[in-house]
């Protein structure tokens, strides 16, 4: 059974981990989030549920505006082609639906499927907001906190320049 909202808070409090979590309408896209969330202080962030053509899965994190060439990334991560991964594999794995896809959902993860991806710009913010499993809040947490998270899951985790040209090596 996936974590609840209440669980992930308590696990991040184990680990130490100071966060804010705003509460606001569900929301199921960036333009709807900035609608509730653009006064929040921070880096506003996607999380995209990939899956490649070998199965492998993805979870790319990057600015809410950040531009995600999926074919380039592809072939800079060793990839190939990425596409979105079905609903039902997303909540199989992170424990989340469409629209409350975050990095928060690793701890759903057990079996370490998901590769990790975090936009090298988006870590750049003093603080950084996620979805806390639910698309109905907001969760901001700096990027220290939100690695040191990833790697109590047991993810590692891959930092890409996603502004780099889409020649660039991952």
């Amino acid at each position: 059974m996936p974590l609840t909202r209440a669980d992930l808070m308590a696990r991040l409090d184990a680990l130490g981990i100071a966060t804010t979590t705003f509460e606001h309408p569900p929301v199921f896209t960036v333009e709807e989030a900035r609608a509730h969330c653009a006064h929040l202080p921070g880096g506003h962030c996607k999380s995209l549920f990939l899956k490649d053509k070998k199965d492998r899965l993805w979870l790319v994190v990057a600015r809410d505006d950040q531009r995600v060439d999926l074919k380039a990334l592809g072939r800079r991560l060793g990839a190939g082609n990425l596409s979105f991964g079905k609903p039902e594999l997303l909540l199989e794995v992170l424990g989340v639906t469409p629209g409350s896809v975050t990095p928060f959902g690793l701890a759903n993860d057990a079996g370490r499927r998901v590769n990790v991806v975090l936009d090298a710009g988006m870590l750049k913010h003093a603080v950084l907001n996620y979805h806390p499993l639910t698309n109905d809040a907001t969760t901001a947490i700096a990027p220290a906190d939100l690695r040191r998270f990833i790697d109590a899951t047991g993810h590692a985790v891959q930092v890409v320049d996603l502004d780099a040209p889409a020649d660039a090596p991952a």
